[in-house]
């Protein structure tokens, strides 16, 4: 039950409100809002007394509109105070504290115009979010929106986490430079990212920087609905961005809103140290509240699936494609090389059966794969319900319900969006009938129509209301190629998981040697803030030289592991081959009992780009699951078990690197050790260069 307290205070002399001030809960983040004295708005944060975001400006261009930038006066504002707890139906912790205080200023032109625009900030312990509310207009019924210019101007030259400013995909390695050093020419036509668009010195977000006075900062958005995604335009000489709003080629505008709306939020958050940023629920808190009520149909699972092995080149995802991706030789008959078959469907089924994982994902089950990618003309390649002629639909649904499995269906669009529109009712309808609750999307390749780019304005509107069409079917969307998270898992909680970053598929095929040891150190830190990852972790053959001779993925075994732990996402998959897990049964055990769903969370250690160490509750057993991840360095760690119940007993399972343990040389080196263990014990760990470490701490039944 939600318990609620809110206060309203209210001030409408508008010759007194110069210089208005907001604190958060605890005093210590305070957001000050005032006028230039050309009458443009701005805002400066402070954090423990220390200016964190200085003189900071707000508006918006607007097409055959003056812009709504400058000759603003304030005629009214507010404040108030707000706490909730609310529940998550899945998620990293049961209970949510929703607390902020919140400020509003209602600004008029001084000119004939008179036009009137409302900024709301709200302030959290642990951030700020502000959002532009443009009432009803005489006159004006629609607004095209040209560029929104939100500032975030800097105090100090942080050192800054970033990936490009692309307009179509966010599956780049980390750089790691001073925000003043940001330059991101160097991506342009990167080979392993042909259909790159990155048309400004710009960064995407979640991007986050550390100071040297400790302080941790995160600027994201909140609850992106049909507007473009925000990026980040880079001001070296300010130490500051500006936001540029994804565009299209179609239209001379980025965003067409009718009047009244308001934009997403801008959020910062800001912390003085770095496993408070994880901790963080301000991205969820500033969406609204769950709008489809029960959703007890959707269960957080572990999934096995036809996906690992296609990217190793073991089996393809069409079925008659007789030579490589680049002759596109349709012969209309099977090669024998087709993963989605209903024999090997059913190993995967079987063997998730066995080891408490409950989903397969089959990937190439429908018709089209020999034409998805690479052709201009895209339309109608897919039809989402027929499958190929050695992939029977209706023996496998059986199978896996007979031994309590659920088959996870995977719609690839090809990026050809009409035609997944018109087809979601008959696709969803397929997934109800067989009862399959869960979907994973995917948009490779240029969007279609032509000129629309994967992160703006169009794209947003059809990833969100493919959310909402999917819900009417009790269906949950793990989307790939996906707009970034925004916390609109808490409105709509379908939304359950998606990719958004560069993930475990480098490892297998690109030409840059995959993900360095660093990449998921620096992930946890960045783009998880915003959301659930589908990573796709649990790969233990590391080296796979029968498929792949220049391609490894660069961790040990034992972070592998880590990652169910570490990288947050409701449905995990054990991505590996069958029988890479069958021929390493220890280190499985690991995966048999690992949660993914969770009553609490607690971050103990962790260090942007370095390492990160999480403990998490599963929900219902009150059994504790940890993960450890460093980088390409050694780390010692001592692992405090206060969490625990008092007076409780665990059975500690711990899967460790072994001495020799290192993530080229090395790495299936792993040192596996049991014991019972009580709370407030300390363990000491050393994780090795590319290492980590995985703990299960299982409640022993009181005798």
């Amino acid at each position: 039950m939600a318990v609620i307290l809110l206060l309203i205070s209210c001030q409408n002399n508008s010759d007194d409100q110069s210089d208005l001030e907001i604190g958060s809960p605890d005093g210590a983040l305070v957001l000050k809002f005032d006028l230039s004295k050309d009458g443009r708005p701005f805002y400066t944060t402070s954090y423990k007394n220390k200016t964190v975001i200085d003189t900071s400006y707000l508006g918006m261009d607007f097409k055959n509109l003056d812009n709504f930038d400058q000759d603003f006066k304030i005629t009214s504002s507010g404040t108030a105070e707000f706490d909730e707890t609310w529940e998550m139906p899945w998620g990293e912790q049961l209970e949510v504290q929703n607390k902020f205080n919140e400020l509003w200023v209602k600004l008029q032109e001084s000119n004939d115009s008179g036009r009137t625009l409302e900024l709301r900030f709200r302030i959290y312990d642990d951030g700020i979010g502000f959002r532009y509310e443009v009432p009803e207009m005489e006159r004006i019924d629609t607004v095209y929106i040209t560029e929104e210019n939100t500032e975030f101007n800097l105090t100090q030259d942080y050192k800054t986490f970033w990936i490009p400013g692309d307009w179509d995909i966010y599956e780049h390695l980390y750089s790691t430079t001073k925000l003043s050093e940001i330059n991101v020419d160097k991506y342009r036509n990167h080979s392993n990212l042909a259909q790159t668009y990155i048309p400004n010195n710009a960064v995407n977000t979640p991007v986050t920087m550390v100071g040297t006075d400790s302080i941790h900062i995160s600027i994201h958005e909140a609850a992106l609905i049909d507007y473009s995604g925000m990026t980040l335009g880079v001001n070296s000489e300010k130490l500051g961005y500006k936001s540029i709003l994804v565009g299209s080629e179609n239209r001379d505008y980025k965003v067409k809103k009718t009047l009244p709306f308001h934009t997403p939020w801008r959020s910062v958050q800001i912390t003085d140290n770095a496993p408070d940023l994880i901790e963080s629920k301000l991205i969820v808190n500033l969406n609204e509240p769950n709008k489809l009520g029960d959703v007890s149909w959707f269960k957080p699972m572990k999934y096995t699936g036809v996906w690992w092995e296609m990217h190793l080149g073991k089996s393809t995802w069409d079925y008659g494609m007789t030579q490589s991706m680049d002759s596109w030789k349709d012969t209309g008959k099977a090669h024998g090389r087709h993963g989605a078959t209903t024999e090997n469907v059913k190993q995967f089924i079987e063997f998730s059966a066995e080891n408490n994982i409950g989903g397969v994902l089959v990937e190439g089950w429908n018709t089209g794969w020999e034409h998805w990618i690479g052709f201009e003309d895209r339309e109608g390649v897919f039809d989402f319900v027929t499958p190929y002629p050695d992939y029977d639909l209706e023996e496998v649904t059986a199978f896996a319900k007979a031994r309590d499995v659920q088959i996870i269906m995977h719609h690839e669009t090809s990026a050809a969006t009409e035609t997944y529109t018109k087809q979601q009712d008959t696709a969803f309808a397929l997934m109800q009938k067989y009862g399959m609750n869960t979907v994973k999307t995917g948009y490779v390749g240029k969007i279609l129509p032509k000129g629309e780019y994967h992160h703006g304005q169009y794209m947003v509107n059809h990833y969100n209301n493919t959310v909402v069409k999917a819900a009417e079917y009790n269906v949950a969307i793990n989307a790939h190629e996906p707009i970034k998270a925004t916390g609109l898992r808490r409105t709509y909680p379908n939304t359950i998981s998606r990719e958004g970053l560069r993930g475990q598929e480098f490892n297998a095929w690109s030409s840059d040697g995959g993900n360095p040891p660093e990449h998921l150190s620096i992930v946890a830190f960045t783009r998880m803030l915003a959301g659930p990852i589908d990573f796709t972790p649990g790969i233990f053959n590391i080296k796979f030289d029968e498929y792949k001779e220049n391609n490894q993925v660069n961790t040990t075994i034992a972070q592998q592991l880590a990652l169910y732990v570490v990288i947050y996402s409701p449905v995990q998959m054990a991505a590996d081959l069958v029988e890479h897990y069958e021929a390493n049964p220890e280190p499985l055990q690991f995966i048999r009992d690992v949660g993914v769903d969770w009553k609490q969370t607690k971050v103990l250690d962790g260090a942007v780009g370095d390492y990160v160490v999480i403990a998490r509750e599963e929900r219902e057993t009150g059994n504790w699951f940890v993960g450890g991840i460093t980088d390409e360095n050694v780390r010692s760690q001592t692992i405090d078990l206060d969490f625990l119940e008092e007076g409780k007993t665990y059975q500690m399972r711990l899967y460790k690197d072994g001495e020799d343990a290192h993530w080229n040389d090395n790495p299936l080196s792993i040192n596996i050790s049991e014991r019972e263990v009580t709370k407030g014990e300390e363990i000491n760990i050393e994780m090795k260069p590319g290492g980590g470490f995985a703990m299960s701490l299982m409640l022993v039944e009181n005798e």
